[in-house]
């Protein structure tokens, strides 16, 4: 079942809980070609308010898995947007430029931050040449990504802030 897979939790528990939200009509459970989907019942009494509420926790950059990113190799770069800063214009919800990366490792961070956050997660990952490269060739979605509205959760690239202010005066 992929919500108990994504969610890290037992699939019989799933179920169970699902089936109770459904008796409660918090839920809606639809059938398309054999696969089942759930939806959040939007006759539900407190819907707006709920989902106003998780659009406000889940879009938090101090997600307890962006601190375990440092841990998948050498990295020199992270930067956050997208759904950790509330900001849909984003193209990718991260920018990461790391060196010798544990593809294992990535897999493991990435899977427990989509678990946190209750979304996938899109990013982009570069190696510290590529990103200079980019960098230099003024690489049309890297400058949009910089200029647009991001957080920067790690920056071991000296000279880096000093482009970005450079940057901000155009």
């Amino acid at each position: 079942m992929e919500i108990a897979k994504k969610n890290m939790l037992p699939s019989g528990a799933t179920r169970k809980e699902l089936n109770e939200l459904i008796k409660i009509k918090f839920l809606t459970k639809h059938t398309r070609k054999g696969v089942k989907y759930y939806a959040l019942d939007q006759t539900f009494h407190f819907y707006f308010e709920l989902k106003n509420l998780f659009a406000k926790s889940t879009s938090s950059p101090q997600c307890k898995n962006l601190t375990k990113l440092k841990n998948i190799g050498d990295v020199k770069l992270a930067l956050v947007s997208g759904i950790f800063l509330n900001y849909p214009k984003s193209k990718v919800d991260m920018v990461i430029v790391a060196n010798n990366v544990s593809r294992g490792k990535l897999k493991s961070v990435m899977n427990g931050l989509e678990a946190e956050v209750g979304k996938e997660v899109s990013f982009v990952l570069m190696n510290s040449d590529e990103f200079k490269y980019r960098l230099d060739m003024l690489d049309r979605f890297l400058i949009d990504f910089i200029e647009g509205t991001h957080m920067e959760l790690i920056d071991k690239i000296p000279g880096f802030k000093r482009f970005l202010l450079g940057r901000k005066k155009y």
